[in-house]
């Protein structure tokens, strides 16, 4: 059987589609690392950045796999599965 070809996602539409999740955890960070005590910024962020970056990395994810997703149903779309069914059944 032909292996199936799914278009690859690009870089720079991953990237404008993440524009908004990476200010805010910018602003998120920042807010952490300004709001920490003098002489107790990494006890006092540490673990708070962690956890937004963490979020962050899962939306980056996210966002990537549904691309992907959608690459592939543009790829089987509805009429391709049409004209094969016609294509077989003449």
């Amino acid at each position: 059987m032909d292996e199936i070809k799914v278009s690859s996602i690009d870089a720079k539409q991953l990237r404008k589609g993440l524009q908004e999740d990476f200010e805010s955890c910018v602003r998120e960070v920042t807010e952490v690392i300004n709001n920490a005590r003098t002489g107790a910024i990494i006890s006092d962020s540490e673990e708070l950045v962690r956890q937004t970056m963490a979020k962050f990395r899962q939306k980056v994810f996210q966002k990537a796999i549904q691309m992907k997703i959608d690459a592939a149903e543009a790829t089987f779309s509805p009429s391709a599965q049409e004209k094969c069914k016609r294509k077989v059944s003449q």
